[in-house]
């Protein structure tokens, strides 16, 4: 059976059953090529706030949350469901509760030590971005598997799981062209209500995704050199 006809299914308890996996070696030059041009294009990654109108095309989205779904997971349990939010007056709902949030943040819940840390990158409680971006994401986490019939197992690193999930769809909305930024209200209880999502699933990121603005602006930041950031024993 082809792997486009085949319908994932829990494998709880299933025996073992390996496949053969034979993928052709990439040539050494080739392979230098290609990790200089992709070490070239993630350093031009931004984290962006203003988004044009300009609508982006839906099958991007599409492939990007397919790749991100590719990512590896605790037992292949694969935890993650991620929402697409269509409707402007969910999203204006979204923002709403996002941003009284965030106030009670920035007045104080967040201790002076992160508004510190957070006052370079400019940010503040309001949220432009939830609303003006052309596409919308939600990324909730399985916090176990739930079943048609309520039967429920439990998940694995599902927290590292999704982390990897989330940091793969950025790798691919921003080589296909796209900017993205992932908010993390706190607390994110409300999204589960806002969206209707099941008991099992936690938020964990909403991603507006879009191109940036004619007049888009981001912090003048410095990323940490490679030696910073590797060792080697």
């Amino acid at each position: 059976m082809s792997s486009e006809t085949r319908q994932w299914t829990p494998a709880h308890g299933a025996p073992y059953r390996p496949v053969a996996y034979r993928p052709a070696r990439m040539p050494s030059a080739q392979s230098l090529a290609r990790a200089a041009e992709l070490r070239t294009r993630m350093d031009e990654r931004r984290t962006v706030r203003h988004f044009s109108p300009d609508p982006v095309p839906e099958q991007v989205i599409r492939d990007a949350i397919a790749c991100a779904a590719t990512a590896p997971s605790g037992a292949h349990q694969q935890p993650w469901t991620f929402v697409r939010v269509k409707d402007p007056a969910v999203r204006e709902q979204i923002r709403a509760a996002a941003e009284q949030e965030e106030q009670l943040s920035y007045d104080g819940r967040l201790g002076d030590e992160w508004l510190a840390a957070l006052r370079p990158l400019g940010t503040d409680a309001v949220k432009i971005h939830l609303t003006d971006a052309p596409a919308l994401l939600v990324v909730f986490q399985q916090r176990y598997w739930l079943g048609p019939d309520g039967t429920k197992r439990k998940h694995y690193y599902v927290d590292e799981s999704v982390g990897i999930a989330v940091g793969m769809l950025l790798t691919a909305l921003h080589l296909s062209g796209l900017a993205a930024l992932i908010h993390t209200p706190s607390p994110m209880r409300f999204l589960s209500h806002v969206l209707r999502r099941p008991e099992n699933e936690k938020a964990f990121a909403v991603v507006p995704i879009g191109y940036p603005a004619e007049d888009c602006e981001v912090p003048d930041l410095l990323r940490k050199s490679l030696d910073q950031v590797m060792t080697e024993v």
